[in-house]
C-alpha cells in the first residue's frame, strides 16, 4: 500500500473556532530547541504576515522538491516509514532534500508510523530510518501517526512517546503529525504535550478546493500546535500546504538560512553546490525549475501558469537560451533556477522499494529505474522473471532515470500519451492513481 497522507481533514460543522488570539492573527512564539524542548515562553509574537509557509512531499510529487508559491521557505520530505513490521523507503527522499535546498528551502523529514502500540516495530523503523536522515541535526523529524492505532490509548501513547524520545535523542526536533479527531480518540495528548510541548503538526482541510491561504476561522483549536497543514490541494493535482505557527521550521538552520545548516548531510551539501552553480554553466542534463516570476518564453509568448514552479531537464542550450524537455520550449537562463547539475543527475542513485502493480513486468520496472532484469532478480531472489504479482514489494536500486515524467499538453488523452511513451493506458492509470482515464488536464505531470 502506498503511504500518501490519508487524512481527509475536512472540518465538521461542530468544529471549534479559533481562539481570540488566533482570530487577531497572533500567536505566541515558542522555540523548540532539541535535544531539550523548551517550555512555553512568554516572549515575541509572530504576526500573520511574518508566518512562513511550505509544502510536504512524498513519492507522489516526484524526485524534486515542490513549492506552492514562490515565497515558500520550507518543505518536509518523507523518507519512508513502517506498516507493522514492513519497512519501506521513498526513492524520492534524497533528491527532494537536495533540490529543496537548491531552491532555498529549509528542508525537513517525516516518517510514516503505522505501528499502533508496538514499540518493537517502532524501534525497528527508527533503527532503520534515523541513520539515513539527510536533513541537518536539529531539523524537524516528524512521526506521521494517523492510521493503525489500537483501542488501547495508553499503549498507543507509550509508543508515540517512545518514538518522539528516539527522535530527540538522535538530535532532531520531534513533531507528531496527526489529525485532531484521530489524536483525541487514540492518544493521551496531555501526556505527550507534558513532555513535548508544542509538538503537534495537525492536519485539517476546511475545503477540497484549491487553497493556498489558511482559513483561520476553521483552525482546529487544540493545545500544542506548532504547525497546521491547512490544505491538501495547493494546486490542481494535489499538494499539501502548511503554515508554521511558531517558527519551528527554522530549527537546524542558522538564522533560518537554508544555506547555513547546522550540519551538512550529503543531500544538503549537494543542494548547496547546485544553488551556487552559475546559470551560465547550465548545459544539457541539468535539472532546472521555471521561476514563478517568469513571464515569457524566449520567443516572447506567455508562459502558462501551470509551468511556473515546475522542474524540467535541459536537453539543449543556445547562447542565453535553454531547451526544456517534455514541453520542448526555449526559455532564458535568467528565468530558471538550477536544482541539479548534469554530474549530480548522472551520479544520483535511487535506492528503495517498488510495489508491483497490475500490468507490470520485470522488464518495464527495470527500465523505469534504470537497472536490469538480472539485477532485480538478484536483489529480490526471483528465479523466474515472469513470476511477479501485484502487491509484491521489490527492492530497487538504479540511476536517476527513475525520475521520468511526462507533462500533459492541451489536446492530449491517455491513449495518445501511452502510444507516445511506449506504454499502456492501464499502466499510466496505475502508476499515477488515475481512476477515470478521461480526467486528465494540461500541465499534469504523469510518471511512466
Amino acid at each position: 500500500m502506498n503511504k500518501k497522507k490519508l487524512l481527509l481533514g475536512v472540518v465538521a460543522s461542530t468544529a471549534l473556532f479559533v481562539s481570540a488570539s488566533l482570530a487577531e492573527n497572533t500567536i505566541q512564539n515558542v522555540s523548540i530547541a532539541p535535544p531539550v524542548v523548551k517550555k512555553l515562553v512568554q516572549t515575541d509574537r509572530i504576526k500573520a504576515d511574518e508566518r512562513e509557509f511550505g509544502t510536504d512531499t512524498s513519492k507522489y510529487q516526484g524526485p524534486n522538491a515542490q513549492k506552492a508559491k514562490g515565497s515558500d521557505t520550507f518543505s518536509i520530505a518523507q523518507i519512508g516509514g513502517a506498516v507493522g513490521n514492513d519497512i519501506y523507503d521513498q526513492w524520492t527522499y534524497k533528491t527532494q532534500i537536495s533540490t529543496g535546498i537548491a531552491m532555498g528551502l529549509r528542508m525537513h523529514t517525516y516518517i510514516w508510523m503505522e505501528t499502533g502500540s508496538n514499540k518493537m516495530q517502532t524501534a525497528r523503523m527508527l533503527n532503520y530510518h534515523l541513520p539515513k536522515i539527510q536533513t541537518p541535526k536539529q531539523s524537524i523529524v516528524a512521526l506521521d501517526y494517523e492510521q493503525g492505532a489500537t483501542d488501547n490509548v495508553q499503549a498507543n501513547t507509550d509508543n508515540v512517546l517512545y518514538g518522539l524520545r528516539r527522535v530527540r535523542e538522535a538530535g532532531y526536533t520531534p513533531l507528531l503529525y496527526t489529525g485532531k479527531w484521530f489524536a483525541q480518540q487514540h492518544l493521551d495528548l496531555k501526556r505527550i504535550l507534558a513532555e513535548f510541548p508544542n509538538c503537534i503538526w495537525v492536519a485539517s482541510y476546511p475545503t477540497s478546493a484549491i487553497n493556498t491561504e489558511p482559513l483561520w476561522a476553521y483552525f482546529p483549536s487544540m493545545d500544542g500546535v506548532a504547525m497546521w497543514q491547512f490544505s491538501s490541494t495547493a494546486r490542481a493535482d494535489g499538494l499539501d500546504y502548511n503554515v508554521d505557527l511558531l517558527g519551528v521550521t527554522k530549527n537546524g538552520y542558522k538564522h533560518g538560512d537554508a544555506e547555513k545548516p547546522v550540519t551538512k548531510p550529503d543531500a544538503v551539501h549537494q543542494g548547496i553546490v547546485a544553488d551556487n552553480t552559475l546559470k551560465k554553466d547550465i548545459e544539457a542534463g541539468y535539472t532546472v525549475k521555471v521561476n514563478f516570476s517568469a513571464k515569457t518564453w524566449s520567443n516572447g509568448t506567455g508562459i502558462p501558469s501551470w509551468v511556473k514552479g515546475k522542474s524540467y531537464q535541459v536537453i539543449q542550450t543556445s547562447g542565453n537560451k535553454v531547451l526544456l524537455a517534455e514541453i520542448m520550449s526555449w526559455i532564458d537562463r535568467s528565468n530558471v533556477e538550477i536544482l541539479a547539475t548534469a554530474k549530480q543527475n548522472n551520479t544520483q542513485a535511487t535506492t528503495g522499494t517498488y510495489t508491483v502493480r497490475s500490468g507490470d513486468s520485470l522488464s518495464a520496472i527495470a527500465s523505469r529505474f534504470g537497472t536490469t532484469v538480472n539485477a532485480l532478480q538478484s536483489a529480490n531472489n526471483i528465479r523466474n522473471a515472469n513470476l511477479i504479482y501485484p502487491g509484491q514489494v521489490l527492492r530497487v536500486s538504479g540511476q536517476a532515470s527513475a525520475q521520468r515524467t511526462y507533462t500533459v499538453r492541451y489536446g492530449d488523452n491517455l491513449s495518445v500519451i501511452a502510444g507516445r511513451l511506449g506504454t499502456t493506458v492501464g499502466h499510466l492509470q496505475n502508476t499515477n492513481g488515475i481512476r477515470n482515464a478521461n480526467l486528465i488536464y494540461a500541465g499534469q505531470n504523469l510518471r511512466y
